[in-house]
């Protein structure tokens, strides 16, 4: 199954858009969009504008991959679970955030296993047909939850490298 998380109340249709896309072009119906609000049409996909926590997290467990944008608590959910995620970063020359901060933490752990990045939308399509491809990530747990985000705090408010993951 495909998640799809937008992981906040803010519409984000240009993530939702090219996936629902693909997924129609294709004839993917396993996929399930947490969208917090959407212009798009989602007929015909198993979808929510909100999710309480014990639903979403049994959408996580249930996952093969997760499509998002460089949601925190969307990150950590993946990274504890070993979950490929592919993220579309916020712009804020979109206004779509404040500042580039989605950007600098997408930067920051594009080298992790099971972590990868669109820089563009018009890569999404590509990116979702090499899903089989897309490996999975180390488990994180969640003692290191903290540690994780202290670290991409430092680096995006300071320039701090990021922890490196232990081989």
């Amino acid at each position: 199954m495909i998640l799809v998380s937008v992981g906040s109340q803010l519409p984000f249709d240009r993530l939702v858009g090219p996936v629902a896309g693909w997924a129609r072009a294709r004839g993917v119906r396993d996929i399930f969009f947490q969208h917090g609000g959407t212009t798009v049409d989602l007929s015909g996909f198993d979808q929510a504008a909100f999710v309480p926590p014990n639903e979403a997290s049994a959408l996580f467990d249930r996952a093969d991959v997760v499509v998002a944008h460089v949601g925190m608590g969307t990150i950590l959910s993946c990274l504890e679970r070993g979950k490929p995620i592919l993220v579309l970063p916020r712009k804020a020359s979109l206004g779509e955030t404040r500042n580039e901060h989605q950007t600098a933490s997408a930067r920051s752990l594009e080298s992790r296993a099971g972590f990868f990045v669109a820089w563009d939308e018009t890569a999404l399509p590509d990116m979702l047909d090499r899903l089989g491809s897309m490996k999975a990530g180390e488990r994180i747990g969640s003692h290191a939850s903290p540690r994780l985000i202290s670290a991409i705090r430092d680096f995006v408010w300071n320039g701090v490298p990021p922890i490196q993951s232990k081989s």
